[in-house]
């Protein structure tokens, strides 16, 4: 059952935070970046709003959601996106039995209210209509206000707010009012290849080296080619590939082996495209000095 909690003699149901398998692997610094935003050095301190910023894919929101764990807080995300309206993102009214107004708090509010962290994913899916309910509460004011409930919320000393904004065309350019309360930036790369394979091992513990070596090799190449396939575009062609040849039949021995790059192009072109097959083909059919 949600939990409750009345202010201002007006009950709010809270949604419950996120507990979801996501592993940050490499890249100890950016953990760092995170986390000392979030820090309070005195009374007169405040944590600041970091935001993070990649290409899709490259593990923002799992960076997040790892840093808010590490504080032991709970954690609570909100996906953005372009429908997203200003009461999405504080108080919901809802009709309940016998049509009483039943308020429901987003999971920003919910952070707020808990002392959790906030993650909104792909912050810039959403307008500045909607970033403006929230200026308040990030910057020294530090409240939020629901219109409908009629309530102002001040924040748990122990909130802590994060998002993530991706760099691709289809996002909305914020003003400066908003951009100035969400700092630091900070910037998350395509890992280099020792870190990029411990990240495929870590999300396949069931691919043998053969399938994670010849990912590997794909998705290296078309970062240095800069292409905009991800680690997690790689993930699922590997997981594809795999889930092929089992349905086949052909987890194991010689035949396994002939049939995997074929497999594996296959899976490049459904997943991605066939620029990112004929990379696959191109790299498959390459002398291994000209990898």
């Amino acid at each position: 059952m949600a939990e409750t909690v009345t202010l201002d003699g007006v009950e709010i149901h809270l949604a419950a935070p996120d507990d979801v398998p996501l592993r940050w692997v490499g890249q100890p610094e950016l953990v760092t970046q995170v986390l000392a935003a979030w820090l309070v050095l005195g009374e007169e301190d405040l944590p600041l709003n970091p935001r993070l910023i990649g290409k899709p894919g490259v593990g923002k929101t799992t960076l997040a959601y790892h840093a808010g764990r590490i504080l032991q807080r709970p954690v609570y995300l909100f996906q953005a996106t372009m429908d997203t309206r200003p009461e999405d993102l504080v108080i919901t009214p809802v009709i309940a039995e016998q049509g009483r107004i039943r308020y429901m708090a987003s999971p920003v509010v919910s952070a707020v209210i808990k002392g959790g962290v906030a993650i909104i994913d792909e912050g810039n899916r959403m307008s500045e209509k909607s970033w403006a309910s929230l200026a308040p509460l990030l910057d020294a004011r530090r409240y939020v206000e629901s219109i409908v409930a009629g309530v102002k919320i001040k924040a748990h000393p122990d909130f802590r707010f994060c998002t993530t904004m991706n760099e691709d065309a289809s996002t909305f350019e914020l003003p400066e009012y908003i951009h100035s309360r969400l700092q630091p930036q900070i910037y998350i790369d395509f890992p280099d290849r020792d870190e990029e394979r411990r990240i495929l091992k870590s999300n396949l513990p069931f691919s043998d080296d053969e399938v994670i070596e010849y990912v590997l090799t794909f998705l290296q190449a078309a970062h240095e080619g800069d292409e905009r396939y991800s680690v997690r575009d790689g993930i699922n062609i590997a997981r594809y590939a795999l889930k092929r040849l089992a349905a086949d039949g052909k987890q194991l021995g010689t035949e396994r082996s002939e049939l995997l790059p074929a497999v594996l192009g296959e899976a490049a072109a459904m997943i991605l495209d066939v620029n990112a097959a004929r990379l696959f083909s191109e790299l498959l059919h390459a002398e291994p000095e000209d990898l």
